[in-house]
């Protein structure tokens, strides 16, 4: 294991090496008959650092430490791998050797929720892979704001599930040991944390593929698609079945005003009005999104019905009024999920729709033949996320409603 002399081990801590000598003489860092430190020192250095900068006596750690409360001997467990220590080099220095502006490496930072850094900050290690993959992107002529916009993503998920699984460790660990008076060994258990953080990890990256899976899935299909339509080749069904989307206006903000058991109800009201209305109308409930559900029906007219259906019904059970969107065309099932450009048409016509709305492609009002639905005209409408603006049409049963459509 390499160790480090104690300048060095100071600087890959990120410290001063005179705030490194002030733990040295506490205690907390014991470098060996050479006087070199681990890199186990230079994570307590690193700890010792976050313990000052949250106002709490460093004096007072290194007692708890003596009396045995404390210890600070699992930073050299393979578990605490993760805290990483600072390279030897500078965002400028890596600017200059990747060819990568400054100005794009900050995002490593940002995306991590970190302060801008300057181009003498050095990186930390983990930050390195975050360099090649921006660099591979650069090199491909990805655009700026797609590389961005992808690594905000990654740092503000993966920050979600760390803060997740630190609540559960605390709560499943921490808090029962404290509780039942174990020793500091027993609460810091390393072999626990050894053990649980690679399953951790396996399962995250696990659900991960399975995630990718689903949407590159969803990716070829979208351009096998596009590229048969654009060749001549794409034939268009006679009958194509319809997507829609149901979601509920407010749902997040009324389930933290009513509290967990209101939100369940609401979602057992919702559930059984959705699945006995689509059921009815030849529909099925494919999957429940947390503030709604995506429906598939084999046939868009009973699609339509139902969807009106379900929005008076919403409504008449006292719930936040819903509202929808249905797109018809083809669809690829796999594994119990529906793919392919009539699935995110359909998801973005409903954050199109207002609350109480019943918004319809073309594709589905052409296909609407039972009677009893007007359609009134809203026209072409751009979407977020979709290259050219697509007609939409407002459905309704209310042979009275006005035939005027207000500007939106």
């Amino acid at each position: 294991m390499a160790t480090y002399p104690r300048a060095q081990a100071a600087g890959r801590a990120g410290v001063e090496l005179e705030f490194f000598d002030r733990v040295v003489d506490l205690g907390l860092i014991a470098p060996d008959e050479e006087g070199r430190c681990s890199i186990g020192d230079v994570r307590r250095a690193q700890m010792a650092k976050s313990v000052a900068d949250a106002g709490i006596s460093l004096e007072g750690l290194a007692e708890g430490v003596r009396a045995g409360r404390i210890t600070l001997d699992f930073f050299d467990t393979p578990a605490y791998e993760r805290f990483a220590a600072l390279t030897d080099e500078t965002f400028g220095q890596v600017s200059a050797r990747t060819g990568i502006p400054f100005e794009r490496l900050t995002i490593i930072r940002e995306a991590t929720g970190l302060a801008e850094p300057s181009p003498d900050d050095r990186l930390r290690e983990d930050e390195l892979p975050l360099v090649d993959f921006i660099q591979a992107q650069e090199e491909l002529g990805f655009r700026r704001d797609a590389v961005e916009r992808l690594l905000r993503v990654q740092g503000d998920s993966t920050r979600r599930i760390a803060e997740q699984e630190g609540a559960w460790w605390y709560s499943e660990v921490i808090a029962p040991a404290i509780a039942a008076g174990r020793s500091a060994d027993e609460i810091a258990s390393p072999e626990l944390a050894v053990r649980t953080s690679a399953l951790s990890e396996a399962s995250v990256l696990a659900m991960y593929h399975a995630q990718q899976a689903r949407v590159w899935t969803a990716n070829i299909v979208e351009s096998f698609e596009q590229m048969l339509s654009e060749a001549g080749l794409h034939s268009r069904l006679e009958r194509p079945p319809a997507v829609c989307f149901l979601d509920i206006t407010g749902y997040t903000r009324l389930t933290q005003e009513r509290g967990d058991d209101a939100a369940a109800e609401l979602a057992a009201t919702l559930a059984r009005l959705v699945q006995r209305t689509s059921i009815q109308h030849g529909g099925k409930p494919i999957k429940w999104l947390g503030d709604g559900v995506m429906l598939y029906f084999r046939d868009p007219g009973p699609g339509v019905h139902a969807a009106l259906e379900m929005v008076a019904g919403i409504t008449d059970s006292g719930l936040p009024p819903a509202h929808v969107g249905l797109h018809a065309g083809p669809v690829l099932f796999q594994e119990g999920d529906y793919f392919g450009q009539t699935v995110n048409l359909s998801a973005r016509i409903a954050d199109y729709a207002r609350p109480g709305e019943v918004l319809v492609s073309q594709a589905v009002a052409d296909a609407e033949q039972s009677g009893g639905v007007l359609f009134q005209e809203i026209g072409e409408v751009e979407l977020k996320g979709v290259a050219l603006p697509v007609r939409l049409l407002r459905a309704h049963l209310d042979q009275s409603a006005p035939t005027s459509v207000e500007a939106r």
